[in-house]
């Protein structure tokens, strides 16, 4: 699906520039290239056919199905959403703001973004013909845990009020669309005419890209300059020997870094092989896929600090937690294999 994005990125670095996919400047272009012009694409695609569909559906009824009694199932969908949807970090964003928009709850829509960017079908079956097929199930329910563990605490401190102004305005609106509504009212809204659908969508695809773009550009290219400049073998021999402090020292030093879910995993192939313990290897990866600066970056548009050093502190956590545990339990499930 992505794949015009590498082809792109190939033609404009190695055909048209000359550069070489062996130098790291090379390397460094093509990724800062391939990933701001997906995210612009998902940016634009996304959020205008989210707010089609806003316009043209009465999303009121799945936001009051899924903020009610529901809420549980609420964060399993938006925890199974992010499994099933082969986005980045970065590029979960456009739909956040989607939802935020339609007035999804934000517990809901950080299940969402939390679980996206650590699990995807590729990275699924890449996971299993490297790990098996227990890890790669411990994989997935850890995963979705962490996002659906990190919806329930964001609602319950109430943390839509450190949203930025206009999410926290989009969120409000969307909420309240529905409240009091006559059927009239509703009706009113199945029979807006496709041309007013359309401006609707336009209108909210180039304010929402006109308040981002230029964050997406410093993002992913602050995650290019870091990308691949960390000495070959480094990682292995500073922390192969599976101390208790190699575990949080990984999920810190994959934070400057930035990769999605599927490029990660030859990286964990590499790390494993090498002789780097499990835990320590998918909490680097974790931290490097869902924490990095290039995300935060992104994210700083729509959260205001509190929110994003809480969220931020919840992944570190989450990450080093989930680290020990495969540490501990990799022996026990290697031997049952």
């Amino acid at each position: 699906m992505f794949q015009i994005f590498s082809d792109f990125a190939s033609w404009l670095i190695f055909s048209v520039l000359g550069l070489s996919a062996e130098t790291k400047l090379g390397d460094a272009l093509h990724f800062f290239v391939e990933d701001v012009t997906k995210i612009f694409a998902l940016l634009l695609v996304m959020i205008y056919f989210i707010a089609l569909i806003r316009a043209s559906l009465n999303v009121e009824r799945v936001r009051d199905y899924l903020a009610g009694k529901h809420r549980g199932l609420g964060y399993l969908m938006g925890s199974g959403f992010g499994v099933i949807t082969p986005f980045c970090s970065c590029s979960s964003i456009p739909v956040f703001l989607g939802f935020t928009s339609a007035g999804i709850p934000l517990g809901i829509t950080m299940s969402f973004l939390i679980t996206s960017p650590l699990i995807n079908e590729v990275a699924i079956l890449l996971l299993m013909s490297l790990l098996g097929l227990k890890f790669t199930l411990l994989y997935i329910a850890v995963g979705m845990s962490v996002g659906m563990l990190g919806g329930l605490f964001l609602d319950s401190i109430k943390a839509e009020r450190w949203l930025q102004s206009f999410a926290a305005e989009a969120l409000k609106r969307g909420q309240q669309k529905g409240v009091g509504n006559t059927a009239d009212e509703s009706a009113n809204v199945q029979t807006m005419s496709l041309q007013q659908r359309h401006q609707f969508a336009k209108t909210e695809m180039l304010d929402i890209f006109g308040r981002v773009w230029k964050w997406v550009i410093i993002g992913v290219g602050l995650g290019a300059a870091l990308h691949g400049f960390v000495p070959d073998g480094w990682i292995e021999a500073h922390l192969g020997d599976g101390q208790w402090w190699s575990v949080p020292a990984a999920v810190l030093l994959g934070i400057p870094l930035y990769s999605n879910a599927t490029g990660v995993i030859p990286i964990m192939e590499s790390l494993i092989v090498n002789g780097l313990p499990i835990g320590t290897t998918l909490a680097f990866c974790m931290s490097t896929v869902a924490a990095s600066f290039p995300e935060f970056i992104l994210l700083k548009q729509v959260m205001q600090w509190r929110l994003l050093a809480i969220l931020f502190s919840m992944l570190l956590v989450s990450f080093t937690l989930v680290g020990w545990i495969f540490n501990a339990f990799a022996p026990l499930l290697s031997s049952t294999s």
